[in-house]
């Protein structure tokens, strides 16, 4: 699942929404591609924690104290997904974890390339995974903005993905572009010392991929990118550690 990059804290947005004040704080780097999402998208992924909106959507799977939803896509023949869990790592490292790109390309083993780009006055992110051979590998252009919220008390990171067309990056030969991408994250103290996590999430990696081996693949990935992300969390502050020691 493509991540971004963590960056200072730069910029103040202040938001009212129905019934409640939120503070919003928005990376300045990250508010160059803003425009790609609304505030009504942030408001409707955060709402999720509490108030999940399942009406259409089915029962999937239940792993490792994860359980995931999924409504099926008629045009693609493939699902996008809902993810709701708990991690036992603190909101504030499982945020950083998931928004550094550095460190993602220690601990992802599927990470063949992930930098920062700026195209066209955006700051949008590349990425390519690696795919097993026979299979082409598949990269990604999208744009992603990062809202760290303080509604009734509770701080709340809320992160916001999709792809974006740009002329900045073509198509590489041998690598198949995915064009159709969106992710939401929501992270917030589950009051235990640890991580309440919702995720939206859905791609069409395209080609010659049987749908059955996508939506096999969806079904044991999430779970497992989730405990790799655990693990990597664990250890961010020793990878921080050894960043100023280098």
């Amino acid at each position: 699942m493509p991540v971004g990059c963590m960056t200072p804290l730069s910029g103040y947005v202040l938001l009212e929404l129905p019934n409640t004040l939120e503070i919003v704080l928005v990376t300045m780097a990250d508010k160059l591609s803003a425009d790609v999402f609304k505030d009504e998208d942030f408001e409707c992924a955060i709402s999720e924690l509490d108030k999940p909106n399942l009406e259409g959507w089915e029962f999937f799977v239940e792993s490792h104290g994860v359980t995931i939803y999924r409504l099926f896509n008629e045009s693609s023949g493939l699902y996008q997904y809902k993810v709701f869990g708990e991690l036992d790592v603190e909101p504030d490292i499982c945020a950083q974890v998931y928004m550094d790109l550095d460190y993602r390309k220690k601990w992802d083993s599927y990470v063949k390339e992930l930098e920062e780009k700026q195209c066209e006055g955006k700051h949008l992110i590349y990425w390519e995974v690696s795919y097993p051979f026979p299979l082409w590998n598949r990269d990604y252009i999208y744009g992603r903005e990062l809202k760290i919220v303080e509604k009734n008390g509770l701080k709340i990171w809320a992160v916001m993905a999709k792809s974006v067309n740009t002329p900045s990056v073509p198509e590489r030969s041998g690598i198949v572009r995915v064009d159709d991408y969106l992710q939401s994250a929501v992270l917030c103290s589950n009051g235990k010392q640890g991580t309440k996590a919702f995720m939206h999430y859905y791609d069409n990696p395209k080609g010659n991929i049987p749908t059955w081996l996508i939506n096999w693949a969806a079904k044991t990935g999430v779970p497992q990118f989730l405990t790799m992300m655990q693990a990597a969390c664990r250890d961010y502050t020793k990878y921080l550690e050894s960043k100023k020691g280098s």
